[in-house]
């Protein structure tokens, strides 16, 4: 086995980094990282459905598709993430939550503290989340790739803003996330050890049950390699935001031009219908307008690009491009 502590808190390049020893390395892997104020979607997820976009925006939280299902999940640096990608050999493909949750639950024994696996894929102390969980499986290598998040000392209420949205907005097949109540680790320890120090138990758990295990830095073929996937995929609005299944949308909003909504679907992240309505007055038919936005990316910049593009605001009497886009999200 690999042990990897990776130091970087770049979401889309760790992101990468996963994808990277899940195809290319034929050894078992265990990774601890961090990222930077980041929301992190599951696979199968509407990404606008999962975040509060504003929030998001005002914050500068940054927003990734990882490889595995389940959940939307926030990460900061009171957050620690742990992974595992081995081979599954003769046993077969499956998902097993429990072997890989087990060691961070002996972790927090010997630290005093009682955890148990609870439902699909979540730790609990007490009746409170602390881990969420995800796996997949790359059957070309036989290889699985499990991660977790640990919340050691995140900012709770920071996680409940960013992920809080209007369930009313958005209508689609999309797997939504499921609010847990949720607790940091630090809070039911005697002492507060820090989040380094937690790591470096996990990490020290994790060679004692793996004796064979050696540390591992990425080299520099290993950097070059994993940036460039996290350039060419991670970073990209394709797969943040176009990825996401089918879905419709509905909003209102109240502009210094009158109240307007907006009904829309949007498929492999391009909107396909749209239809505007509401209490104001127009100077023009909306209908080529509503014509010219078919076929647009559903991302706020585009549309406003497209928006000032089309010079909406002169067919909508005193509604500005900057205020209309709003509608849309």
């Amino acid at each position: 086995m690999l042990c990897i502590l990776n130091k970087i808190l770049d979401p889309y390049f760790n992101q990468a980094t996963e994808e990277y020893f899940l195809k290319n390395f034929d050894e078992n892997i265990f990774m601890l990282w961090q990222n930077d104020y980041t929301i992190v979607v599951g696979k199968h997820q509407n990404t606008l459905a999962e975040i509060n976009a504003e929030y998001v925006k005002e914050k500068g939280i940054r927003v990734v598709r990882r490889l595995t299902g389940g959940g939307a999940v926030y990460h900061d640096l009171g957050n620690l993430n742990y992974t595992f990608i081995m081979g599954y050999g003769d046993e077969g493909a499956k998902v097993d939550f429990k072997k890989y949750n087990q060691p961070i639950i002996d972790v927090l024994a010997q630290l005093g503290v009682e955890a148990h696996f609870s439902g699909r894929n979540d730790i609990l102390i007490e009746d409170q989340k602390f881990s969420g969980n995800a796996e997949h499986i790359y059957h070309q290598k036989q290889r699985v790739l499990h991660h977790g998040t640990l919340l050691y000392a995140s900012e709770i209420q920071d996680i409940s803003d960013a992920l809080n949205v209007n369930p009313l907005k958005f209508e689609g097949k999309a797997r939504k996330s499921v609010r847990s109540r949720v607790t940091n680790i630090s809070t039911h320890l005697k002492e507060d050890i820090g989040v380094a120090k937690f790591g470096e138990r996990v990490m020290q758990h994790i060679t004692h049950l793996y004796p064979e295990a050696l540390p591992y830095e990425l080299s520099e073929v290993d950097k070059i390699a994993i940036q460039k996937l996290a350039d060419e995929k991670y970073s990209q609005w394709h797969w943040n935001y176009g990825y996401s299944p089918k879905y419709g949308l509905k909003n209102g909003l109240k502009t210094t031009g009158g109240f307007v909504e907006a009904h829309l679907n949007v498929e492999k992240g391009l909107i396909t219908e749209l239809e505007i309505f509401g209490d104001f007055f127009v100077n023009l038919d909306l209908e080529p307008l509503v014509k010219g936005l078919i076929g647009k990316e559903h991302q706020e910049e585009k549309l406003l690009a497209a928006l000032q593009e089309l010079k909406s605001s002169d067919y909508f009497n005193n509604i500005s491009e900057e205020e209309l886009v709003k509608v849309f999200f």
